[in-house]
């Protein structure tokens, strides 16, 4: 049994400012990455929540016009058509929800699991002058 704290109190507060509707989509994703991915830290990043594993960005999530945009940085090499929204520049790809109703948790651990095995380095982005490279 892990002792990780439930979930990262920061992310809790961001959860708990969310409408009613919103913070049950927030939870149910923050609860389900801390359950998948228990080596990760949590932190709020650029105003969101955001799970790392060894200092490398790996999901996070945030409210957009579309609704609430969950993105997995390396999530285009994941090869998921469920991962609609590929970014133009990096390998990151998302999912939009609007409702809590529409998160699929079997595809969602799918990726979490997906994402402990597929990592393109972002941590040193910045050294490599804007260059990824595969991690694994």
């Amino acid at each position: 049994m892990t002792n990780k704290p439930a979930m990262n109190p920061d992310i809790q507060t961001y959860n708990d400012r969310q409408t009613t509707a919103d913070k049950e989509i927030c939870d149910l994703l923050a609860t389900t990455i801390d359950r998948v991915l228990t080596t990760s830290e949590s932190k709020i990043w650029h105003a969101h929540p955001v799970w790392f594993l060894n200092g490398n960005p790996i999901v996070g999530y945030s409210k957009q016009k579309a609704g609430w945009r969950l993105m997995f940085w390396s999530g285009a090499s994941f090869e998921d058509e469920k991962l609609n929204i590929i970014g133009k520049k990096f390998k990151d790809a998302s999912v939009f929800y609007t409702t809590v109703e529409q998160i699929n948790t079997t595809d969602l651990n799918h990726w979490l699991e997906k994402s402990k095995e597929i990592q393109w380095d972002y941590k040193n982005i910045v050294k490599r002058k804007g260059k990824l490279e595969k991690l694994k």
